[in-house]
């Protein structure tokens, strides 16, 4: 059997022991999940009556706003569902539990990632396709269109998040920098692009690339953008490669916490 389809039946294995896991408590499970839901649907609802009151802010409309939430919402729910140890790499590394990731004989990077599930992402991920159902374009070329948008927006939000993590390699403990350019990211990825100017908007599209997530409503899903979208696919692939080298640069300076510890 090919390596490739090895690792595939890995990940899925990974990802099965994962929900296994969080449905063993399922009261638990069902009020993360829905606490995230009810926290992101408060924000709908301001934005609804913002709206209400402004009903077109720089070409934005009520239907842009809330796909660009439905995109960003299902983007980091996926990163947090199907990689849910990436909002915790600096800790791993930091505190020298990286250990029994090494000794294993699957891909590091990859096992690190697949190995925990963040519940309250699940509720992120079931808005994100309430909110689809509801104001998005329900047929074929509409859904294709929006699967495109959650796919670059997770690998944005998943390698953004590993580049940051990975300054524990350099800079020892980077937990608190780490969250901040995190929660930066997501913030700004849930504002219109257009109502930022000047520096403001070139820093949404350089050193916190959150514009090519928030932006996608309008330069994919209201109407192909070729020159936008094939910057968002481009800064896409960019943070993939530059995550991955990066974080595999880094580990090459990562010291041993000597722990002694199981994975499968």
């Amino acid at each position: 059997m090919s390596t490739a389809v090895n690792v595939w039946r890995f990940v899925w294995t990974c990802w099965k022991l994962n929900l296994a896991g969080a449905m063993e408590f399922r009261l638990s499970f069902l009020l993360t999940a829905g606490m995230m839901f009810v926290n992101n649907t408060v924000w709908i609802f301001f934005w609804g009556i913002f709206f209400h009151r402004f009903p077109v802010i720089n070409g934005w409309e009520v239907r842009d706003v809330m796909m660009m939430w439905a995109v960003s919402a299902g983007g980091v729910g996926l990163m947090n569902v199907l990689f849910g140890h990436a909002n915790r790499l600096a800790t791993l590394i930091a505190t020298g539990q990286l250990d029994a990731y090494l000794v294993q004989p699957k891909p590091v990077l990859l096992h690190v990632l697949v190995s925990r599930m963040s519940v309250a992402a699940i509720g992120d991920c079931l808005f994100s396709l309430v909110l689809f159902i509801i104001f998005g374009d329900l047929t074929p070329d509409g859904m294709a269109k929006f699967v495109s948008a959650l796919v670059i927006a997770t690998l944005i939000f998943l390698f953004f998040t590993l580049i940051v993590h990975s300054l524990a390699f350099y800079i020892g403990n980077a937990e608190g920098l780490s969250f901040q350019f995190y929660n930066g990211l997501l913030a700004f990825s849930t504002y219109p692009t257009d109502i930022f100017h000047g520096w403001g908007r070139v820093m949404l599209f350089t050193v916190i690339p959150a514009g090519f997530i928030s932006y996608l409503p309008i330069g994919l899903l209201r109407e192909i953008q070729l020159s936008y979208l094939l910057a968002a696919i481009g800064a896409a692939l960019a943070l993939t490669a530059g995550g991955c080298c990066f974080f595999y640069r880094g580990l090459r300076r990562y010291s041993s916490g000597s722990m002694m510890a199981m994975r499968m």
